[in-house]
């Protein structure tokens, strides 16, 4: 795709992000490689309101375009693709379970096979930091070393992928863990878990997993 190409879908996958309700208001962002960086959703824009021509250019060592105003968190995207050299987009959103497990600081662990899809045994949840800050980024580069989505505490989620339909598809697969999260630990009872052994089995498996689209 060219970039008036990549911008467009870039929109249309935060259109996407709201209709699935992963997202609220201008909360969120999205950004795809691009060149040696990346371009990514503008800092405070309606996404009903974007044009591919509001989408910034971020170069690798993080300059960006004059007039234009990157996402605040251009730092963690950055992180991303610099710690994942297969991942080509990243969607991060205040999806709302995501977003309450974040808040009570717990990653997700291993009550379901389907916690696979972010490549290790559980989705991580890293330490809170200011966002838009280099701390914060610092956080995002590490953890999603571990995983391909992770949470971030007091904040919400970020997913991963070959491509921006793979990272929201992941994005939404990970909110929907976190609400069988959150209501398992709302019964008070002790929740049984996948052993390593299990989950080792169901990582084998899934090298051949996930959504399956035409690129």
């Amino acid at each position: 795709m060219n970039r008036q190409e990549l911008s467009q879908k870039i929109i249309d996958t935060c259109l996407e992000m709201t209709r699935l309700g992963l997202n609220q208001g201008t909360a969120g962002n999205v950004s795809v490689r691009y060149k040696d960086g990346m371009l990514i959703t503008p800092t405070g824009m309606p996404y009903h309101l974007m044009k591919p021509e509001n989408i910034v250019y971020v170069d690798g060592k993080g300059k960006y375009e004059e007039n234009k105003l990157p996402s605040s968190e251009w730092q963690f995207h950055l992180a991303v693709y610099q710690a994942r050299p297969e991942a080509n987009a990243v969607v991060h959103n205040h999806s709302i379970n995501c977003a309450g497990l974040s808040i009570l600081e717990k990653p997700i662990p291993a009550i379901h096979y389907m916690v696979a899809v972010g490549g290790t045994d559980h989705i991580p949840c890293v330490p809170y930091a200011t966002f838009g800050t280099h701390e914060l980024a610092s956080y995002v580069g590490e953890g999603i070393k571990e995983s391909k989505a992770i949470l971030l505490s007091h904040h919400g989620l970020i997913a991963c992928g070959e491509n921006l339909d793979k990272a929201l598809w992941l994005a939404q697969e990970v909110e929907v863990l976190a609400s069988w999260y959150l209501k398992l630990l709302s019964t008070g009872l002790e929740i049984p878990l996948l052993s390593k052994e299990q989950m080792n089995v169901v990582l084998g498996k899934f090298h051949t997993y996930g959504l399956r689209i035409e690129e």
